[in-house]
């Protein structure tokens, strides 16, 4: 079934399109025909309404029947974008950087409460391993702003999308990007590091979402055999970089939060507070404090 815009209304073409979205059985085709519709036109929400009864030009028709033919071949709608929000900042994406999750909020969520928990006491310097985007580490540093942080990833394409978005968002000044394997070149003392390392085991890859089987970077995915080798190098690493009292969350995939913990324990850190769960009920973030002195 071939689907032409030219010549339609804007309402017309988002109809026509989310049509064809359900009729490829995606799930959420009426937020999909609406984002790339907007992004097609260059209109928001407000002007796909009030823009509703125009009719839409030749160049729109071509890229917004670009954009249907990406999403029907499984990219998702953020990597056809290019942009997807986290935590309320909008980070630019890059091949090399996974699209960000509401999973991973979690993880800020935790930061966040821990800090709360302990009479407002904000973390000063904070270390996100495997930042790609810079999702954590930027979403932590719009909710504390005398923070600075530094954020690591073996990707130098990924750390230039991270350094990019941090400029962009005004955070610059207060971050910093290095090009290592999870933290082999920090140094000194944190008060917080975070991470959302690769933990999906190998065998399962094949199994996941095809937009993310497809699109997200392998490396970023990839935990090994039994999801856990990131860990096993990121605790023990984060142990001796961690102040005295400071603390280490990470995100975990389902069923790895006791494993984690145990990791945790191994490595002299001690547990805060049960995993904190995502919106769907799995154990999500993990945290785990340095004794103080």
């Amino acid at each position: 079934m071939s689907t032409s815009f030219a010549g339609q209304t804007v309402e017309a073409a988002r109809r026509a399109l989310t049509a064809r979205f359900k009729s490829a059985g995606i799930d959420s085709a009426e937020l999909d025909a609406r984002l790339l519709t907007g992004a097609a036109l260059g209109l928001d929400l407000t002007g796909l309404i009030t823009a509703g009864a125009r009719t839409i030009t030749p160049d729109e028709a071509t890229s917004l029947e670009s954009f249907m033919r990406r999403r029907l071949a499984g990219e998702p709608v953020a990597r056809i974008l290019g942009v997807k929000e986290f935590w309320g900042l909008a980070l630019q994406l890059s091949p090399a950087t996974l699209v960000p999750r509401p999973d991973t909020e979690t993880v800020v969520e935790l930061a966040l409460e821990i800090s709360r928990n302990e009479h407002g006491a904000r973390p000063h310097r904070i270390a996100d391993i495997g930042t790609g985007s810079g999702a954590i580490l930027l979403a932590l540093l719009s909710e504390w702003r005398e923070a600075t942080g530094v954020g690591t990833d073996i990707s130098l394409m990924a750390l230039q999308t991270a350094s990019h978005n941090a400029g962009r968002l005004g955070f610059a000044p207060r971050a910093a990007f290095v090009a290592c394997n999870y933290a082999a070149a920090l140094s000194g003392m944190f008060d917080l590091i975070v991470s959302n390392p690769p933990y999906i085991r190998s065998a399962d890859i094949a199994e996941l979402d095809r937009g993310v089987r497809e699109y997200d970077p392998l490396r970023a995915l990839d935990g090994g055999a039994d999801g856990l080798d990131a860990y096993r190098a990121i605790i023990p690493e984060s142990a001796h970089l961690l102040a005295p009292g400071g603390t280490l969350i990470v995100e975990a995939g389902r069923g790895q939060s006791g494993p984690i913990s145990q990791l945790m324990s191994a490595s002299g850190l001690t547990s805060l507070r049960p995993p904190k769960a995502d919106l769907a009920g799995i154990p999500r973030a993990v945290a785990g404090r340095k004794p103080s002195r």
